[in-house]
């Protein structure tokens, strides 16, 4: 009796193991976004936790920004709703965690894409959807014009991002010397900044320009010209899920091409009735893209009337539409002196 007590007990905890095996296994390798974003009605959205111009709630809510737009743009092309993307905000140090442990089904979340990222993180950077780069803000008063000029200077950063180790590299590069004050969320680091517990505060340019708004008086503060790092910033999700990856990806892709080819939420239907190749494609009136990425063909479409083309999306979230007024420059289409580039649609 005893013995078959033990075998039984044996045998149990060898079940169990394995159960735990394969669930470790499942949260690790199922790779079936699509399906389960279909099934729960909704797109989860990973995004920062109030940065204007990028994303960032009102009093009521509701999600403004160009990373909560792409969201958006994705959710209009699976599910013809803008609506159907719940968002999530999340700081930077757990933006990923998050994203492994499928907290989110997409970061969009002025991430930049690195090597290290997606090979320690085990995560994919599927396009750029900005180009970025790090520079300084510091009160007008320093009479500081140059990056070169800060030699001495204590310097906000916020700790768990690129921004530590780019401002190291300048500083080091330059032979000048710093004071690092590293804080772990961005709003302590903007109160540090405005609170006089440093002099320089360093970020994405897209970010000082974003932050520099709420400060008391934004006025009193400018933005250096440099631009010490390349930060391309794009959409994260999780690797081993093409079919997911490739969505997200062609999501960009069908923006930037609807502007270049002047398609827009204001001609959208106009476009429906182009005799056009590469505009028939992009709207789904010709061949079968939308069915190739498991969409209806539609699916571009979708995405242009709700939530519009690139050239839209940036103006009113960050451009001459916004109140950052962010100008375009290397956002630009590469047709009008920038670097913005999607494959074609055929």
């Amino acid at each position: 009796m005893l013995r078959t007590f033990r075998g039984g007990l044996l045998i149990g905890l060898a079940v169990a193991v394995a159960v735990a095996a394969a669930a470790i296994t499942y949260e690790r390798y199922d790779t079936k976004t699509l399906k389960r974003t279909i099934r729960r009605g909704e797109v989860l959205c990973g995004v920062n936790k109030g940065l204007p111009g990028f994303s960032i709630p009102d009093d009521k809510g509701d999600w403004t920004g160009f990373d909560v737009d792409f969201c958006r743009a994705v959710a209009s092309a699976i599910f013809d709703d803008p609506k159907k993307a719940k968002f999530v905000p999340l700081d930077a140090s757990e933006r990923f965690k998050e994203l492994q442990s499928r907290k989110v089904d997409i970061l969009s979340r002025n991430s930049t894409w690195s090597m290290s990222r997606e090979t320690n993180y085990d995560l994919y950077f599927p396009a750029v959807a900005y180009y970025d780069g790090q520079g300084f803000m510091v009160p007008r008063s320093r009479n500081i014009d140059s990056a070169l000029d800060l030699n001495n200077s204590k310097v906000c950063v916020q700790e768990g991002t690129t921004t530590v180790l780019n401002v190291a590299d300048h500083f080091r590069a330059n032979n000048m010397k710093y004071t690092e004050v590293k804080l772990p969320k961005l709003e302590d680091v903007l109160k540090a900044y405005e609170g006089g517990k440093c002099d320089t505060f360093s970020a994405d340019v897209s970010q000082l320009y974003a932050l520099r708004l709420n400060l008391i008086q934004p006025s009193d503060h400018v933005i250096l010209p440099d631009v010490i790092s390349k930060e391309p910033l794009a959409p994260v999700v999780r690797q081993r899920d093409d079919d997911w990856m490739m969505i997200v990806k062609w999501t960009l892709y069908a923006m930037i091409n609807a502007e270049e080819l002047g398609v827009s939420s204001k001609n959208i239907d106009e476009a429906l009735k182009s005799k056009k190749p590469d505009v028939m494609r992009l709207v789904g009136t010709e061949g079968t893209y939308g069915e190739d990425l498991g969409l209806p063909k539609d699916w571009a479409a979708r995405i242009i009337r709700h939530v519009g083309n690139y050239g839209e999306i940036y103006e009113r979230n960050v451009g001459e539409g916004s109140k950052l007024k962010i100008p375009r420059g290397l956002n630009s289409l590469w047709s009008n002196g920038g670097i913005q580039y999607a494959p074609p649609i055929r």
